[in-house]
């Protein structure tokens, strides 16, 4: 039995291996695409006005301090709304990345992912604080992203990999199989950014709770 756990084990390691080795470029490619969004939403945040960046300063303060007082976070209301974005943005780009003009775009929401990551690390940094301000992110930003960002990599890639095979090869049988193997990774990547929107609920809400002291 440990036998056939181990040999599994190895075979999804091989597996993962082998696609990533496949697919360096695209990946190498959507990776640099989040990580200029992330650069450009920290410099937005620094080219603010002073009236601005008071104004998202007060909202994050104002914020801390209710938790402060005792005032607690609607987490159901929390997980609905996440569940609803995270379902909406996988439909979304499942919808466009089985479209041959669609690539800009899923390329277009990767990079936008990454303008918002970088601008509210950025915010809430300027706002309180280094110290604060990472430990802030850490306790309701960083769990679900570790999910979240991976996801949207995959999700991208796998857009790309069906507009490849898609122009390589357009004879209807290989485009159908090429949409079912889009279709049943992005059930599974769906998934994942469901468990990301109850981790962002529940555990980084939890997370924040127990450190609100600390800001």
């Amino acid at each position: 039995m440990r036998e056939v756990r181990k040999r599994q084990k190895n075979n999804i390691k091989e597996l993962i291996s082998r696609h990533i080795y496949d697919n360096i470029k695209l990946y190498l490619i959507v990776i640099i695409i989040l990580v200029v969004g992330i650069i450009a939403g920290v410099v937005f945040v620094n080219k603010t006005s002073a009236e601005e960046a008071q104004e998202i300063q007060n909202y994050i303060i104002e914020f801390i301090n209710l938790l402060k007082q005792g005032n607690s976070i609607d987490t159901g209301q929390l997980l609905k709304k996440s569940l609803g974005d995270n379902i909406t943005l996988i439909i979304i780009m499942w919808l466009i990345g089985s479209t041959v003009i669609g690539i800009p775009i899923v390329m277009g929401i990767v990079l936008f992912r990454g303008f918002c990551i970088g601008y509210s690390v950025s915010a809430i940094i300027a706002s309180i604080g280094v110290q604060k301000g990472i430990l802030f992110f850490f306790t309701t930003m960083f769990l679900h992203n570790l999910i979240f960002i991976p996801v949207i990599i995959c999700m991208t890639i796998s857009c790309m990999r069906l507009y490849k095979s898609i122009m390589k090869d357009k004879r209807r049988e290989n485009i159908k199989i090429e949409i079912i193997r889009h279709t049943l990774i992005s059930i599974v990547l769906g998934l994942l950014l469901v468990l990301a929107a109850f981790i962002e609920a529940y555990v980084s809400t939890n997370l924040l709770m127990l450190s609100i002291k600390f800001f």
